[in-house]
C-alpha cells in the first residue's frame, strides 16, 4: 500500500501574529513530502512512526463526531498491518511535518471528507481548518490547523484573521531574479510547545501586547500585502522592520548562535532573518534583495531557496 504524497509548507509571514489575528501567508514547499505506507521490511523509523500512529488512532476515536468521523476500524487494521508515515519532512523544523501526516490520515480515513476538487467556499475552508486543528492538537497541544490545511490543498493560503481565510495566488517567481526567500538550517531541532508557552507568558504583559499590535502585527500585515502585490521594494523595507522587532522581542525563539548573525543582516542589509514557524531551532527564514551577496555573507550555512524575486 502507498498513499498519495502530501507536501511540507512554509508560513512566510504570520508566525505568532496569527494567534492574535494578524494576517498570514502560507505556501506549499514541495521539496519535502510524506505518504502513508505499509512495508514488509520495517526500519527503526517506520516502527516508531507506526507506534505514534497507534496512539493517534486512539486519539481520533474521541474527536467530536459532529465535526468529523473516521473509519477507525480501517485505520486500526492498517496500523496493525504496520502502516507508517514515510516522510522526508524534517521534524521540529517549522515546515509542517505533523501537518502532512494529519492531511494524509484525513484524506484516507475521514468519512464525508471535503475534497480539493469541490468548490472551496470560505465556510468549507474554515471547517477543514477546525477539523485539522482538532486532529493536530494531538501533536502540539494546541494547533491552528493551518499546516495540515496547506498540505491537504497544496495551494497558498491567505489568513486575513482567525475566522477569515482564503485560497490565494502568489506572484509567479522570476527564474532569473536576483532576490530570494531562503531557508537556513539552524542545525537544532525546535520544540513548538515550549516556544508557544513563552509567547503566551509574554502576552500577560501589557507592554508586550502593545508591541505585538503596534509593531509586530503592523509590519506582518504590510509584508503580506507587499508580497501578494509583488511590491518588492516595500516588502524589504517592512521585512527589515519585522526582523528588528523579532530580534528585540522574540529573542528566546532565536537560537543563541544566530543572535549576532541576525544583527549583522540588519546592519549590512545583505539579508534579513525571521522566524520560520515557532522558532527555537529548525529553519530560519531569510530574505535577500541580492541572493549572491547573502550567500557570501552566510557562506558557513546551508541555504535552500524557497522563492525567487
Amino acid at each position: 500500500m502507498k498513499g498519495p504524497l502530501f507536501y511540507s509548507k512554509i508560513l512566510l509571514f504570520g508566525e505568532y501574529g496569527i494567534i492574535k489575528d494578524s494576517k498570514g501567508l502560507s505556501i506549499p514547499y514541495n521539496f519535502y513530502n510524506g505518504a502513508l505506507k505499509v512495508t514488509q521490511t520495517p526500519s527503526e523509523e517506520s516502527i516508531k512512526s507506526n507506534q505514534s500512529l497507534k496512539r493517534f488512532a486512539d486519539y481520533l476515536q474521541n474527536v467530536n463526531p459532529e465535526l468529523v468521523t473516521f473509519d477507525i476500524e480501517a485505520l486500526k487494521k492498517d496500523v496493525e498491518a504496520g502502516m507508517y508515515f514515510d516522510s522526508s519532512i524534517p521534524q521540529g523544523y517549522g515546515v509542517g511535518s505533523s501537518g502532512a501526516l494529519v492531511a494524509a490520515i484525513y484524506d484516507q480515513y475521514a468519512k464525508d471528507k471535503i475534497t480539493v476538487l469541490e468548490n472551496l467556499t470560505r465556510d468549507k475552508l474554515l471547517l477543514l481548518k477546525t477539523i485539522f486543528s482538532e486532529m493536530e492538537s494531538f501533536f502540539h497541544g494546541k494547533s491552528s490547523g493551518l499546516d495540515p490545511l496547506n498540505s491537504y490543498l497544496s495551494i497558498p493560503i491567505l489568513i486575513n484573521s482567525k475566522d477569515n481565510i482564503e485560497a490565494t495566488g502568489i506572484p509567479s517567481q522570476k527564474a532569473d531574479g536576483k532576490g530570494a526567500v531562503f531557508l537556513i538550517d539552524s542545525g537544532v531541532v525546535g520544540e513548538t510547545a515550549p516556544m508557544v508557552g513563552i509567547f503566551m507568558e509574554n502576552m500577560k504583559q501589557e507592554g508586550f501586547r502593545k508591541m505585538l499590535k503596534d509593531q509586530f502585527i503592523k509590519h506582518t500585515d504590510a509584508c503580506v500585502e507587499d508580497f501578494l502585490n509583488g511590491d518588492v521594494k516595500s516588502l524589504f523595507k517592512n521585512t527589515k522592520q519585522l526582523s528588528k522587532v523579532v530580534l528585540s522581542h522574540f529573542k528566546p525563539m532565536i537560537p543563541k548562535q544566530f543572535h549576532d548573525l541576525w544583527k549583522k543582516g540588519l546592519e549590512t542589509n545583505d539579508y534579513y532573518l525571521k522566524l520560520c514557524g515557532s522558532g527555537g531551532g529548525g529553519y530560519i527564514l531569510g530574505f535577500a534583495e541580492d541572493f549572491e551577496k547573502a550567500k557570501l555573507a552566510l557562506k558557513d550555512y546551508r541555504l535552500e531557496v524557497v522563492y525567487n524575486f
